[in-house]
């Protein structure tokens, strides 16, 4: 073991799941979020479940962690919404959807995480946003207004954080990907950019060379 800490949202969805498992792989405590994890009870695994739209959320899985494991080293955002539709057949509903999870979910657990990290001087953010290259590279064919909204807020944080954040020992990163890129490409880039201390503002892309 390594004694260091990850937090990772969105774990039992494919990407997730494989985060958490390249994690462990390198000796790493994970507490994951939401707690529907397949395979075998793993005691350096904390599951916590609940609505990443709300703040009490952060605020149990944070405190989870800390609680079991004492520190979190790295915090991996996972999560996000893509509805694809024409633009003027957007309902109030998935707009709120799209902004809740993806950029208030964002929001509350990174601002939840700094803020220990902050306290211990070093830490690591890296967001994954799967579809962002809609938001640089829109395609004619593919109705992407909110995801590329979203995704080009959250690739903007990214970047703002890392400068505001900088002098506190704490690294902020993004890998965007598209939908055809490999969860097995997505989660060598987000370990990448964990065992690169001199990389932060950095969206990493991982999607053919589209973008």
């Amino acid at each position: 073991m390594t004694g260091r800490v990850a937090l990772i949202t969105g774990a039992s969805q494919e990407i997730g799941a494989g985060l958490v498992a390249g994690y462990r792989g390198r000796g790493w405590s994970v507490a994951a979020t939401p707690g529907r994890i397949g395979g075998p009870p793993d005691p350096e695994v904390l599951t916590v479940e609940g609505d990443l739209a709300d703040p009490a959320t952060a605020d149990r899985i944070v405190g989870g962690a800390l609680e079991r494991f004492a520190r979190i080293d790295t915090l991996i955002s996972n999560v996000g919404v893509v509805i694809a539709k024409p633009f003027t057949e957007y309902s109030a509903a998935d707009c709120a959807a799209v902004v809740e999870v993806g950029l208030a979910g964002f929001c509350w657990m990174t601002q939840r995480a700094i803020g220990e990290m902050a306290v211990r001087y070093g830490g690591h953010v890296v967001t994954v946003m799967v579809s962002a290259s809609l938001a640089e590279a829109p395609d004619s064919g593919t109705h992407g207004v909110l995801a590329a909204v979203a995704k080009g807020g959250l690739a903007a944080a990214t970047r703002s954080l890392a400068v505001e954040y900088a002098g506190l020992g704490i690294r902020v990163n993004a890998v965007s990907g598209c939908g055809i890129a490999q969860v097995s490409d997505l989660v060598a880039g987000v370990l990448f950019l964990e065992s690169s201390p001199y990389i932060t503002g950095e969206i990493l892309h991982i999607d053919g060379g589209r973008s």
